[in-house]
């Protein structure tokens, strides 16, 4: 019975860790344009890989939404949240909700960006992307329409935003995005109309696809956050280093955490390392920055 008790307990606390939006808001009307014909259905698991919950086969793109709560202080700053996961899933706690309920209780809105992924052949996306990276530049080839789709929403997403933000007490010039991994984050940066780019932008152990990479920094002033792990399996360190690089010699204001240990994939999660206050200096940098009270 003692045993019983304690493993019930034990789910009713991780089931509790990660509040529930408190809305969910389709992306598109109908089908979203440019997949109208995908047939996969939407499903989620729990990655044994990744260690953590993660969405895959999403065709039809949405934002999970995070309000502030009552009791305190609105900032008016939003921020999109892009979840990692190679474009054939989405790491949907660690890397999206979590964080999203450490934000709004800040006093900042924050909403989780379900974009849409490449088909998943397997019951398992998170090991069928990792054997699909042994091959990286023809995985990334192959992708490249899905990438393209997935940047439309983050865009899409940041539209939504602004012109919801009379409801949500959103000032439109305090509107950002962090991506993890994929870099769907930086496609909306690097690759957008001038007068839709983000105000501040985070990029987490992730970068944009390799025909981006020596693009140019926006005209526009977008402060940007960098943080990655130099022992990062994927290899993708380098590409924090560039997009660093490339704010810094643009006159931008960039902020650089490169941790030596980590690997990829750390997101909200703990490993008693120094990695783990990640999520704290990102706090600091809004703070800095102007997007968070004091």
């Amino acid at each position: 019975m003692n045993n019983k008790i304690t493993i019930l307990f034990a789910f009713l606390m991780l089931a509790g860790r990660t509040a529930k939006a408190q809305e969910t808001v389709k992306l598109y009307a109908g089908k979203a344009p440019g997949s109208e014909n995908w047939t996969q259905k939407e499903a989620q698991m729990y990655s044994d890989l990744f260690k953590t919950e993660v969405v895959y086969n999403v065709t039809d793109p949405g934002l999970l939404v995070y309000q502030v709560p009552k009791g305190v202080k609105n900032t008016g700053t939003a921020i999109v949240i892009a979840p990692g996961g190679g474009f054939q899933s989405l790491s949907i706690n660690r890397e999206g909700k979590e964080l999203a309920e450490i934000l709004s209780k800040k006093g900042i809105t924050a909403f989780v960006l379900k974009y849409r992924l490449n088909k998943t052949e397997t019951n398992d996306p998170a090991r069928e992307m990792m054997d699909k990276l042994k091959d990286r530049a023809a995985f990334e080839k192959k992708s490249l329409a899905t990438i393209q789709l997935a940047a439309k929403d983050g865009k899409t997403a940041l539209n939504y935003v602004r012109s919801n933000a009379s409801k949500y007490g959103i000032d439109t010039k305090k509107v950002g995005i962090i991506g993890f991994s994929a870099g769907v984050a930086m496609e909306t940066v690097l690759d957008n109309r001038a007068e839709e780019l983000p105000d501040f932008v985070a990029n987490i152990y992730g970068g944009p696809r390799p025909e981006l990479l020596n693009v140019p920094a926006p005209e526009k002033k977008i402060p940007m956050f960098v943080c990655a792990a130099s022992d990062d399996q994927l290899k993708l360190a380098p590409r924090s280093i560039q997009m660093y690089t490339k704010w810094l010699e643009a006159g931008q204001s960039v902020e650089l955490h490169m941790y030596s240990k980590g690997g990829h994939g750390f997101g909200t999660g703990k490993q008693n390392l120094p990695v783990d206050s990640g999520e704290t200096r990102f706090e600091e940098w809004l703070l800095l920055e102007g997007f968070l009270a004091k």
